[in-house]
Order: C-alpha cells, then sequence, then structure tokens
C-alpha cells in the first residue's frame, strides 16, 4: 500500500462527505482512512447543531447500529467456533435446551449469513409483560422460510446470537464483549450503552419535535427493549476504534489459527441476491472488500487486498431518517478497492 493510493482516497472521502452534510444528509460525521501504518482523519460538520456546535473529531462516541453485529457477535462467536464451544452448523436449539419449537433447527451459520428463514420483523414490544423467556418467544415464532433457502436480512437472528453467547460463558453480552474482544484489541472506548449525555456523545435522533433527542441511548428500539445489550445493536463506538478494529482484521495476526479458518469463511460468499453476504460481513462481487453498514449512519470498509481501510460514523438520522446522500457515500467508498 502506497502512500500515494491513501493520500487521494482521503482527498475523494472528504469530498465525498463534503458532499453529504451540504445536502443535509447528516449534521456531521468523522471519517479515518488508514493502513496498518498510517491514517488520515477527516471532519465534516457538527456533532448536533444547537446541542453540540462541535466538529465530530476521532474520539466522540456514535451509536453504531447494526455494526454492532460486526464488532461484537461476529467477533464473539468466532472466539467460541475457535474454542470449540459454539459450531457453526449446529441447531442452535440444542445450545438452548430447545429442540421442538420451529425456530430450533436453524444454525450460526444461517443466522450468520442471513439465511436462517426466522422472522424479519422484529417487534418485541409485543413480548412485554408476557413473562416469557425471549429465546423461547423467538424460537417458537413460525419460520417465514425453510433456513438456508432464501436469504433475507434479519435482526432477531443476531439477537439469538447474543443471548446465545451469553447463556455459554454465563455472563453478560456487554461485559463479554469488553474482556474478550474491545480491550484485547484496543478499542477501550467501545461499550454497549446507556452513556451519559456529553459534547463527547452523538445526539441520534430526535423523534418527537420538541422533545430531548435520543443521546446515551440505544437507538433501535428492539435494543431499548432488551436494555440496551443486544446481538444486533446497542454499541457505542469511536472511529478510533473502529480504525484498530479494522487493522486487526487487516493483519490476521490472530494466536488461534481456528479463529483464523472463521475470518476465512467469514469472506466467502454464503448467500446474496444483489449484494453478496459471508458470515455477517457484505462482501463486493470481486470479494475485495468486506463492509458493513449501520441505520444511524455508520459504516466499515476492509480492503484487504490493498491492506487498507475506512470507517465513517456519522448521526445521519439527527437530520432525518431519509439519510438523502448516504447510500450514495457508501457505494463511492466501496468503489475505493478499484483505483
Amino acid at each position: 500500500m502506497t502512500g500515494k493510493w491513501l493520500d487521494l482516497a482521503a482527498e475523494s472521502v472528504s469530498s465525498w462527505l463534503d458532499e453529504l452534510v451540504a445536502s443535509g444528509g447528516a449534521p456531521g460525521a468523522v471519517a479515518i482512512v488508514g493502513t496498518v501504518e498510517q491514517t488520515r482523519v477527516l471532519t465534516h460538520g457538527v456533532i448536533a447543531p444547537g446541542l453540540v456546535d462541535l466538529p465530530p473529531h476521532e474520539t466522540v462516541l456514535f451509536d453504531i447500529a447494526s455494526l454492532t453485529k460486526i464488532v461484537a457477535t461476529w467477533v464473539g462467536v468466532g472466539q467460541a467456533v475457535a474454542a470449540g464451544d459454539l459450531h457453526l452448523d449446529a441447531p442452535v436449539g440444542e445450545y438452548f435446551g430447545e429442540r421442538s419449537l420451529p425456530g430450533s433447527v436453524v444454525t450460526t451459520r444461517q443466522i450468520l449469513s442471513h439465511t436462517s428463514g426466522l422472522m424479519a420483523a422484529t417487534r418485541f414490544d409485543r413480548y412485554v409483560g408476557s413473562g416469557r423467556d425471549l429465546v423461547e418467544l423467538i424460537l417458537s415464532e413460525p419460520l417465514d422460510t425453510p433456513p438456508g433457502t432464501a436469504y433475507r436480512y434479519i435482526n432477531r437472528g443476531f439477537v439469538l446470537l447474543g443471548l446465545l453467547l451469553k447463556r455459554l460463558y454465563k455472563r453478560p453480552l456487554d461485559q463479554l464483549m469488553s474482556e474478550r474482544v474491545w480491550q484485547p484489541w484496543s478499542m477501550n472506548d467501545t461499550s454497549f450503552g446507556p452513556l451519559t449525555a456529553s459534547p463527547t456523545v452523538a445526539p441520534t435522533e430526535t423523534r418527537l419535535p420538541g422533545t430531548r433527542p435520543v443521546w446515551g441511548v440505544v437507538h433501535d428500539e428492539n435494543a431499548a427493549q432488551m436494555g440496551g445489550v443486544a446481538g444486533h445493536a446497542g454499541v457505542f463506538t469511536t472511529a478510533r476504534d473502529l480504525a484498530a478494529f479494522c487493522r486487526r482484521v487487516i493483519t490476521d495476526d490472530w494466536t488461534d489459527t481456528s479463529f483464523d479458518r472463521y475470518v476465512e469463511q467469514s469472506v466467502r460468499v454464503h448467500a446474496g441476491g444483489d449484494e453478496h453476504r459471508g458470515l455477517a460481513w457484505l462482501l463486493s462481487d470481486d470479494g475485495r472488500t468486506m463492509y458493513h453498514h449501520g441505520f444511524t449512519g455508520s459504516s466499515v470498509f476492509v480492503f484487504k487486498e490493498k491492506a487498507a481501510y475506512v470507517t465513517v460514523l456519522s448521526n445521519a438520522v439527527y437530520n432525518s431518517r431519509d439519510r438523502r446522500g448516504l447510500a450514495t457515500l457508501r457505494h463511492n467508498i466501496k468503489g475505493l478497492a478499484e483505483r
């Protein structure tokens, strides 16, 4: 990887972020374009007009929504697989002691590749007050499609995996991720919420005009029903920590070759239609880029062939759930692999 590519990529990403903020797609954004040795930090706009009129920087904490699936659940599952505590192709019901319910037959591999057939619509508010265990409730739901036959983005599968890790290791998911993943990977500011509202935490969305914004608490409604700690959403992190995560993925400096094999499987196409899906990760058509997004306005791209990455954090939903311009930004960044 040459410094020339890094400089050109940073210049391009900076221009695209300018367009995103200028068009009203987000109040501000911070990105890091980097390699193992070098980084370029890009800051645009402000954190939240009228509340935090400061530029976002690499240590501002953002709710990363579905990027939780990557920086928490994907790694946690990989460690469990490497240790022999979890098998990708075993029915998840075996780990929960539930073998007769409709969802008991789905496997971890099917969940990670979004081919489990579990219900795609996740509405946990209807379970409140039922007195039944969430695992039982999810597994009791009828399957939308036979497992392994169709690709459809499904949050509740990752909810199950978060609960599975909790049961395997008999520890809360937030504690497990902090001790086994984020601290060893130098992601010291990463955590599940809630966080104290402050200028170092980006407000996420004002859901009702004239009221206090969602600030330091999880944006995803279903994760909120779970207390803010879930396998599909709920993590807050910084651009600096995401960069540390990407460098770890790029270097493949794993102490356990079993985890290395899990990573190799993760970047193979398992499913997809218009987009290719590995294990948790999205993959470019040519397989040179692995990436994932979060609804709130976050993204991470890893260009394995170039040993480079781009992380983007924004609170785009603060302006609007339309998040106009965000899809174009993401498409443009993915194309950096071809330069």
